[in-house]
Parts: structure tokens; C-alpha cells; sequence
């Protein structure tokens, strides 16, 4: 995730602790319920490991508590949305690269405090897809859809707003991607939830490497940086006493 991101440079100029977490057999517990992840398969306690390590990093770091964020792709995008919604309380702003909220965990969706989310995902990702269901042929279970997801978090933020709409430049016409964009704004305590549609965009970091062949992951998506984006996102947000405008 560090070579894939650069977000260890992005810290350094940005002045931001960044933490590279790892999962039980490189895999989370995302609330999936599948027998193919080790984290999954032994029910691992990812949401009070990662919570831990909040708390560990903030006493030895002297962080901000009221600017701790998260984000991940695939299983890690999942795991951020069952971990926004296991621990509300302790994020500020979560973003999501090509993962969802998990099917199973859909049902149980009710997050204690307001959370600003934002969602990338591409069109066409060949191991998860845009609008939601089996994940990599049913394999490893199934996931709400992007637009689902970002609605999931507009309601338990309670905003009541119609989004605004528009598009990004296309800076790169040889990607053969285009980014069109919603914003939900005016959530419980200045929540908002960002939704990026990344049509012909693969399962892939925006901006970064072709870390596999597009055969097995699709292409990435050039017109915007993924990293710099979510943290101008996380820069926008901070934790508040609920209540307090």
C-alpha cells in the first residue's frame, strides 16, 4: 500500500501521520463471512486491532483525535466501511477504493455517530462490481454497489439534500477513463459523503501503478490523483462533540 499510494511522501509534504496497518494473511475482516480470507474464516477482531493501534499512535504521536481517518482498497475499502461503522465514534472521514459494504453486514449497518465517506470506484472493475453483488464470480462473497454504499452513508448521516453533480477534466484521454462525481452535503455535525464514478476505471489505485495486468484488475484511471484527493477530502473534516455546530 505505501509503493501503491505514496502516501508516505504525501505525509512528509503534507505534514500527516500516515500508518500502513496489517491484516491476519493479508486480509480483513470486513464482515464478508468468507471462508476464503484467514480473517474472515477465524473471525478476527480487525475493528478493535485497528482501534488499538489508534489509540497507541495518538498517546505516542500526540495525534489529533479528532482527525483520524481511514482508507483502503478492495478488502481494505470494505473493511474501512465496517470499521467507519463499528467505531463511528473515532473517525472523522473514511475513502474507499474499489470495495463496498459487505452484503452480509448490510442488514446490521448502523453507525453510532456521522461519518464523511468517500467513494471511488471504477465501471470497469472485473473483481468487483460498480453496481454491487458476487465479488470475483462469487468466490469471495458479495458486497453492496457503490451507489448503494455511498446512500447507506447519506441516510445514516441524515442528509436530507438532493447531491451536486459534475464532472473531472479528462487530463488523460488515453486512459480511456472518465470521472463523474456526486456530493451529499449538510449531514449531522458538517458530515458529507463524495461518490466518484470512474467510468472504464478498473480495480485499481487512480493515479498509481498497474500493479497487475489489466487482464486480471482492468486499467487505472490518470485523470486524478487517488492519494492527494483523499487526503484534501480528510483535510476538509474533523471529529465533533455531537450537538456542536
Amino acid at each position: 500500500m505505501e509503493r501503491l499510494t505514496g502516501f508516505s511522501e504525501l505525509a512528509d509534504r503534507a505534514h500527516f501521520v500516515v500508518a500502513y496497518p496489517d491484516g491476519i494473511g493479508r486480509s480483513w475482516n470486513d464482515g464478508r463471512a468468507v471462508a476464503a480470507s484467514p480473517a474472515q474464516r477465524q473471525n478476527v477482531d480487525d475493528v478493535g486491532f485497528v482501534t488499538t493501534l489508534i489509540d497507541a499512535l495518538t498517546a505516542e504521536l500526540r495525534i489529533d483525535p479528532r482527525r483520524v481517518f481511514a482508507t483502503g482498497l478492495s478488502n481494505g475499502a470494505s473493511f474501512t466501511h465496517y470499521l467507519a461503522a463499528r467505531a463511528a465514534g473515532r473517525l472523522a472521514a473514511v475513502a474507499s477504493v474499489a470495495g463496498g459494504l459487505a452484503a452480509p453486514f448490510a442488514p446490521r449497518f448502523a453507525p453510532a455517530a456521522p461519518v464523511s465517506v468517500l467513494v471511488m470506484q471504477g465501471t470497469a472493475d472485473p473483481l468487483v462490481p460498480y453496481e454491487g453483488g458476487p465479488i470475483a464470480g462469487g468466490r469471495l462473497g458479495s458486497e453492496l454497489g457503490a451507489e448503494a454504499t455511498a446512500r447507506a452513508w447519506v441516510e445514516a448521516d441524515g442528509i436530507r439534500a438532493e447531491p451536486a453533480r459534475g464532472t473531472l477534466p479528462d487530463s488523460d484521454p488515453r486512459d480511456g477513463c472518465r470521472v463523474s462525481w456526486q456530493r451529499w452535503s449538510g449531514g449531522r455535525e458538517r458530515t458529507e459523503v463524495w461518490l466518484y464514478r470512474l467510468e472504464g476505471g478498473g480495480h485499481t489505485w487512480p493515479g498509481g501503478p498497474q500493479y497487475l495486468p489489466r487482464l486480471i484488475v482492468g486499467p487505472v484511471c490518470r485523470d486524478f490523483d487517488a492519494s492527494f484527493a483523499i487526503w484534501n477530502f480528510f483535510s476538509r473534516h474533523e471529529k465533533t462533540a455531537a450537538g456542536e455546530p
